[in-house]
């Protein structure tokens, strides 16, 4: 089975010379393979096009894909149109149960939401649906039954958006207003206390930080009275205490409801959920929605790339973990030292810096609690804020990216790289950087029309752009699906080695920290009170030393080394916090 899919919004008719239709060679001998609309934008027919590729070549806009489906994919649940994105599948709410969706950005988890919710009805790539065929179609399994309450209106659904620090853009007042009109089940001071939101709830929305909002959206979700809750993203801007905090909030909410999870943090999405769904396919083309699968078998599934059920291979190669830290005995260069500082905010946050040593070709992972002083830190060493006490006395240039990304000039992508390094169009800059990070597919759009995960790819493309000797990145796992993180890590990894060059990583996911750190500086203190910088450590210590200061205990899997998290209170818990291996047991 073949499709074609249209990207309309990048389709520019009145800026070409119609390509498609002139080079088709289906079209030559005189089929209607690709014809035009009153709009100006071709309709590619499926049934004529044979697949030779020449229209996806030939369009100077990059706004067609011919996909050829696997044979087992009959017809789609929902297509958008002629030409448009194609699902196959959904997953199955369950109550008493969290089920997860595992899978890139751009597949259809947003669609799955909406026809679960009952917002868009599946048409099976009919033209318009409608409730009767679906309950016909999904007669004798556990989706008629649940679509059955959605037409008799016995469903409600809440939901928590994907990009929280759009609310403030959407909401104007206090955050106890915002809080207070959610309010259906009577338990939001529980919340509140849960989600230790007591000292924002007096402020305005347009005041508060990303991880703050992310836990206001969390809490707004959670306080509905509904049947089916959807949490799209829980761990953006939130420390690994946090996000085990928010994963035992929705477990409890579980228990007599459904909840659909979307995830990119693995480790929290392996405690968090009960079953799992993998989706793949092509972003923006077709997504497929795979059966309910175990989490650990799921996970390992998705690592590797390759799903034995439906004998599917997803990605070209697996997503690999190092059994030990990369290059943990190997000899570096020292390129600089930085010195102690202090920074002193009012009679509020202070933060005190011990000196190190950092390493030429080298990454070293940053890791604490929010609110402890990691994004101060590293402004001071790029030079955005200037300390208190002692000066860091870095001399080297820096390229900084920071944690809050935002695009307020209408520039295109493509220009806007130009602009910053003179390396851009090169063979390097396309095979190391431009490549992996997939920015091609976006280099005409505009930077204030991109996603966040588009944005944090620019974001990073440009820190990397930059003729610097420290590269500092702050949360480049924020809003990135699985693979799009395990991209950057490789693109980090890789300009380092390669160049001789140091960065400087500041992230809360586990996995990435673990696939991109050689060394790691540990942030430890009061959040908001105070914050002291220790180290660098190696890996196995520094790593020890800040899930011992949260209580916390991470094991590796057996099958694929990934990290995992330990149940609190479990034997391996107990054993592991006895002998002080808190993230790398004895037998690692």
């Amino acid at each position: 089975m073949r499709i074609a899919i249209l990207n309309k919004d990048k389709c520019q008719p009145r800026r070409c010379s119609k390509e498609c239709e002139k080079y088709c060679p289906r079209v030559r001998t005189g089929d209607e393979t690709i014809v035009f609309e009153d709009d100006g934008k071709p309709v590619i027919s499926e049934e004529l096009c044979v697949g030779c590729g020449i229209c996806i070549n030939k369009c100077p806009f990059d706004a067609i894909m011919i996909i050829g489906l696997p044979e087992a994919l009959q017809e789609p649940t929902h297509r958008y149109g002629p030409n448009g994105f194609a699902l196959f599948g959904l997953p199955v709410p369950r109550i008493g149960k969290v089920t997860g969706i595992l899978g890139p950005n751009g597949i259809g988890k947003s669609t799955s939401v909406q026809i679960l919710s009952g917002t868009l009805v599946p048409n099976f790539g009919q033209g318009k649906g409608d409730w009767d065929t679906v309950l016909e179609h999904y007669a004798g399994t556990a989706l008629h039954d649940y679509f059955k309450d959605v037409v008799d209106g016995k469903v409600k659904v809440s939901q928590k958006p994907q990009y929280v620090d759009l609310i403030p853009k959407a909401f104007k007042g206090k955050t106890s207003e915002l809080l207070e009109k959610t309010d259906e089940r009577g338990f939001l001071d529980e919340l509140i206390d849960r989600l230790d939101l007591r000292g924002v709830v007096e402020r305005k929305i347009s005041e508060l930080s990303g991880g703050e909002l992310q836990r206001v959206a969390i809490a707004a979700c959670a306080a509905r009275d509904a049947q089916f809750y959807f949490f799209d993203e829980i761990s953006p801007y939130l420390d690994i205490y946090q996000r085990i905090n928010v994963a035992r909030l929705v477990q409890e909410i579980s228990k007599d409801r459904a909840v659909l999870v979307v995830e990119h943090d693995l480790a929290i999405l392996d405690m968090l959920t009960d079953v799992i769904h993998i989706a793949y396919g092509e972003p923006a083309g077709f997504g497929v929605i795979t059966l309910p699968k175990s989490v650990r078998v799921g996970i390992n599934q998705y690592l590797k790339g390759y799903l034995p059920e439906e004998n599917i291979r997803i990605r070209p190669e697996a997503i690999r973990f190092e059994v030990h830290p990369p290059r943990e005995d190997a000899q570096f260069q020292s390129m600089v030292s930085f010195n102690s500082f202090s920074k002193q905010y009012g009679d509020g946050f202070s933060l005190k810096a011990t000196g190190g040593s950092l390493r030429e070709g080298e990454v070293l992972g940053i890791v604490g609690p929010n609110g402890i002083g990691k994004s101060t830190f590293v402004k001071v060493l790029a030079g955005e804020i200037k300390p208190d006490e002692g000066d860091p006395g870095i001399e080297v240039k820096i390229s900084y990216k920071p944690q809050y990304i935002k695009a307020d000039t209408p520039v295109s992508v493509q220009d806007f790289l130009r602009g910053i390094t003179k390396r851009f169009g090169t063979s390097y800059y396309e095979v190391e950087i431009a490549n992996p990070l997939q920015l091609e597919r976006i280099y005409e759009s505009l930077l204030t029309e991109l996603s966040g995960g588009e944005l944090q790819r620019v974001a990073i493309a440009a820190c990397l752009s930059q003729e610097a000797d420290l590269y500092i990145l702050d949360e480049p796992s924020a809003h990135l699906d699985v693979e799009q993180r395990s991209m950057v890590t490789k693109v980090i990894n890789r300009f380092a080695e390669n160049n001789q060059k140091t960065a400087m990583v500041v992230d809360h996911d586990i996995y990435m920290i673990d696939m991109l750190s050689q060394r790691l500086l540990v942030f430890e203190g009061k959040p908001s009170v105070y914050g002291e910088a220790h180290g660098p450590f190696s890996m196995e210590s520094g790593m020890n030393r800040f899930l011992e200061n949260l209580g916390i205990t991470f094991r590796r899997d057996e099958e694929t080394r990934r990290p995992r998290v330990n149940n609190l209170g479990s034997r391996l818990d107990r054993e592991q916090k006895e002998s002080g291996n808190y993230y790398y047991s004895a037998k690692d």
